[in-house]
């Protein structure tokens, strides 16, 4: 109605008709929240504002303005007097605020020193609950004398009024006779509002007696707190998994309520747990240990669907979001408007979900900015059959008709993602070999042995092979193929190029290559800097880089330098402060592709002085993204959010890239002759100079003197 968001409220049975409680907005609303007397509903929008709705009357208050993106975790008080939620601050921390509904007043609770979030009332009403950042014991890495922060969160109880008890006082042994004290703990409230004692709020605080940990979700119900404990952040393959914690305020023991959940609802009164498990819906008891739960049923859940109604909904969508999330406002100057219009006619000819991609596609590309990408949808395309791969080139003998072994990608055992097949142990095969057959099924052109191979994956494949193209001699061997030879032959690349440099420089300069800015990138960089942090020379190489966000991280490391050294007595080799730094010269290759975060990592390798850029241009990418959900069918738009800016805040990279110092082309010629003029010139650039100026760690100087 209208082409943009608001509120409306219709029967639960879906019977009636919607009765429309705003008006005027523009842009994405969030999480609508009923205050528990039913008189208001809380809601906020993509600018940050917080507002509350007077269900009878429409009237809309703003009650905050989150200044550093959304607000969605606002919590109403018992009986609906007070708002509590968090709001950010400049240093990236968040702060408590309550918002008081009889003096439209907004009280900042807690400062800016630390970090506080997921508020939520007692449901008596003498305490606000909440999770902060209090926890300073780091935990040091294995692989550099360096610090994280990990399991960092504590949980906190405010006492709302300077006469409200202690929540968790001195354990007692007396024996106290049923019913006595009863008056005392009367609820002084009622059924008003609950009181707050603003005055020194902050400061009436208590630690929940639970120990440390990743926590998120809390929530409060008659005699119980609930929240998640969270694993540690892990950038890969994760071995631990969250879970679903329940503390008794009474007997104060924090036990399990669910394993393996991170997500939760929680029932109006408390009583009930609602997860997605197991590809399904379970409603839980809300106690330690919750078995036995009912699953909730979607059987009957269906819809009609009218595809090209479905499309001009995504098309609107899609132009909704980059209207309200572009990362500027202008969006570059184009009349978004107008271009919406230009574009809506050719809906009446889309006939399937790649014809509507490809309009949104021309559509965002007419802003000229990176990141703006459409994925995905409903296209209905049938799961392709799994071919098992040796991890190895084949060619065909042609005066036999035999396929021969002319390559194994020799891969890394060490890890599974590099395994190579035919390299592993107990397995006979070598370069020139002939594979006769597979599975006993004989293998002869013209027939294709990928075809033989379709459908075979993920089980053990047993190869006749041989030395010559005859059966005569031959012998079997049993491989577990791979389903993607892609990391394999990466690797491969890689270890040629790191002997290569090795060779050419009799050792003294190291090499790795970073694939991106991401979970592989920084696992790439672990792997093969800290191994070779004592070389002279360094060449980094992010060509074919496909960007991320941990550039960052991998500069902070690079760019540290020698500031003093050390000896001891049974120690021959000098140490360094700072312990893990790299005291040598280094060059850095790009190319086209070197992208996205890739472009920003070698605008801050020149800029921070770490050597020169050789190659061609950089891509030219630097407006991160934001997933803000899946489209109706499931498909995906990417907006371009976050702008790149210099230290002037003037915009840089962005549709132009990052020029190299030294520009170098790897010709077609040169590619197709196994030549890499790129690395070769970084070999030339990192080895001259190591020649004009050495950067060697000292040698132990003469035992001081101290009688004198």
């Amino acid at each position: 109605m209208g082409g943009e968001e608001e509120l409306y409220l219709i029967d639960q049975d879906g019977s009636g008709e919607p009765e429309q409680l705003t008006s005027g907005s523009e842009g994405r609303l969030f999480v609508p929240v009923w205050s528990p007397d039913g008189s208001h509903i809380a809601y906020s929008d993509k600018e940050g504002n917080v507002y509350a709705v007077n269900v009878d009357t429409k009237q809309r208050r703003e009650i905050a303005d989150e200044r550093q993106g959304q607000v969605t975790d606002y919590t109403w008080s018992p009986n609906g007097g007070y708002i509590a939620f968090t709001l950010s601050d400049p240093n990236g921390f968040n702060s408590i605020h309550i918002y008081s509904m009889e003096d439209d007043q907004l009280h900042r609770v807690t400062d800016e020193m630390f970090n506080e979030f997921s508020p939520e009332w007692d449901p008596e009403g003498n305490y606000l609950f909440y999770i902060a950042d209090r926890s300073y014991v780091p935990q040091f890495g294995s692989f550099e004398f360096n610090y994280v922060v990990d399991r960092e969160s504590f949980i906190y109880a405010l006492a709302l009024r300077a006469d409200v008890e202690h929540p968790f006082p001195p354990k007692s042994d007396e024996v106290t006779v049923d019913g006595e004290g009863e008056a005392e703990e009367e609820d002084e409230n009622g059924d008003g509002p609950i009181r707050i004692d603003f005055q020194g709020l902050a400061d009436r605080v208590a630690r929940v007696p639970v120990g440390q940990g990743n926590y998120g979700g809390l929530s409060a119900v008659e005699g119980n707190l609930i929240y998640v404990a969270g694993p540690a952040p892990v950038f890969g393959p994760a071995g631990q998994t969250p879970s679903i914690k329940i503390f008794s305020m009474e007997d104060r023991e924090e036990e399990t309520l669910l394993d393996g959940v991170g997500n939760y609802a929680l029932s109006f009164d408390g009583k009930k747990i609602l997860i997605a498990q197991g590809g399904s819906f379970r409603l839980y008891d809300v106690k330690p240990n919750a078995s036995d739960p009912k699953t909730v049923s979607t059987a009957g859940l269906s819809v009609d669907r009218v595809p090209a109604e479905e499309w001009e909904e995504i098309f609107e969508e899609v132009w909704r979001r980059f209207r309200d999330f572009f990362y500027v406002e202008n969006m570059h100057g184009y009349d978004w408007e107008a271009l919406r219009e230009q574009y809506r006619p050719w809906l009446q000819h889309v006939a399937h979900r790649s014809d509507l991609n490809y309009v949104l596609t021309e559509m965002v590309a007419e802003l000229n900015v990176s990141h703006a990408y459409i994925m995905g949808g409903d296209f209905e395309i049938p799961d392709r059959p799994q071919v098992a791969l040796l991890g190895a080139r084949l060619e065909l003998d042609e005066g036999s008709g035999r396929y021969w072994i002319a390559e194994i990608y020799e891969g890394d055992n060490h890890e599974a993602k590099y395994r190579s097949p035919l390299a592993e142990i107990g397995v006979d095969m070598s370069v020139g070999d002939y594979i006769l057959a597979i599975n006993g099924e004989e293998l002869r052109a013209p027939e294709n042995p990928y075809r033989m191979l379709r459908g075979k994956a993920d089980h053990p494949l047993t190869l006749t092979v041989n030395s010559r193209s005859s059966m005569r001699g031959a012998r079997e061997v049993t491989i577990n193929p791979l389903t993607s030879e892609q990391d394999l032959k990466y690797y491969t690349w890689v270890a040629k190029n790191h002997r290569y440099v090795e060779e050419a420089t009799g050792g003294r300069v190291g090499y790795m290559h970073l694939p991106d800015m991401s979970a592989d990138g920084i696992q790439e960089f672990i792997k093969w800097f800290y191994g070779q942090v004592r070389k002279e020379g360094l060449i980094i190489d992010v060509r074919g880089n496909g960007g991320g966000f941990v550039s960052q991280l991998i500069i902070d490391r690079l760019r540290r330098e020698l500031l003093m050294t050390g000896f001891g007595r049974t120690l021959e080799w000098p140490g360094t402060y700072p312990a893990t730094v790299f005291h040598g010269h280094m060059v850095c290759l790009i190319n086209e592709t070197s992208a996205s975060d890739g472009d920003i990592f070698p605008a801050a390798f020149r800029r921070a002085g770490l050597g020169p850029l050789i190659g061609v241009r950089t891509w030219g990418g630097v407006v991160g993204i934001t997933d803000w959900g899946p489209l109706i069918d499931g498909g995906a738009v990417a907006v371009p959010q976050f702008g790149t800016s210099d230290v002037d805040g003037s915009w840089i990279i962005e549709n132009y890239g990052v020029e190299p110092d030294i520009e170098v082309e790897n010709t077609p010629r040169s590619v197709i002759e196994g030549s890499d003029l790129q690395l070769e010139r970084g070999i030339a650039e990192v080895m001259a100079a190591i020649e004009a100026d050495p950067k060697r760690l000292p040698d132990q100087p003469a035992d001081p003197v101290k009688t004198k």
